[in-house]
């Protein structure tokens, strides 16, 4: 029989709640810190801020809130669940408040963390939380569809994790094969 699903924990080592709000803040310090915030995607003709990025370091501003929508229930390790930035928006930019993953994009070879997303349907916007074997949690994306919509996605669990790549001087998340994002939840 599985195991019993382990609740995430924030900071406080309180379980997460489904009407709480977090940043997810990095676990470096310095130039490796930095929390994760809703920016304006370059080149991009969304008509909100629909990119997902990481400060610079930790000395900077505080991250945009999230909630976690889990499909029912907590919020379980590697359980499929939805990230919605928890900010005041006008009725246009709601969508453009909820995580997905982009189309491939050619520059980076990998497909970037970018809002617009859809809560508990669509694929493109299904990630999971898992723990690191020491301390702190990895964000991963895992589609349920078929593996050749997300060449990325290689491990056993058909998931890809999420990391960090320079676009235009900015951190931006994306799928990545290695140096994951480690990361932890801070109620706010």
């Amino acid at each position: 029989e599985s195991p019993l699903p382990k609740p995430v924990l924030d900071t406080n080592g309180k379980e997460l709640n489904p009407n709480s709000s977090y940043r997810i803040i990095s676990i470096g310090r310095g130039a490796l810190g930095g929390d994760v915030y809703l920016g304006k995607s370059p080149n991009s003709d969304a008509p909100c801020p629909d990119g997902v990025f990481r400060y610079n370091s930790d000395v900077g501003p505080s991250g945009t809130p999230v909630r976690f929508i889990p499909l029912s229930g907590g919020i379980f390790e590697d359980q499929l669940l939805n990230i919605q930035f928890n900010i005041a928006t006008v009725k246009l930019c709601v969508s453009y408040t909820i995580w997905k993953v982009g189309n491939l994009n050619a520059y980076f070879r990998t497909m970037l963390l970018e809002t617009g997303g859809t809560i508990g349907q669509a694929d493109s916007s299904y990630f999971k939380i898992v723990k690191l074997s020491n301390f702190g949690y990895n964000l991963l994306y895992c589609p349920i569809t078929p593996p050749f919509l997300c060449p990325f996605c290689r491990d056993d669990n058909f998931c890809a994790k999420v990391g960090v790549v320079i676009q235009n001087g900015k951190r931006r998340l994306a799928l990545v094969n290695e140096n994951p994002l480690d990361v932890l939840f801070q109620e706010v």
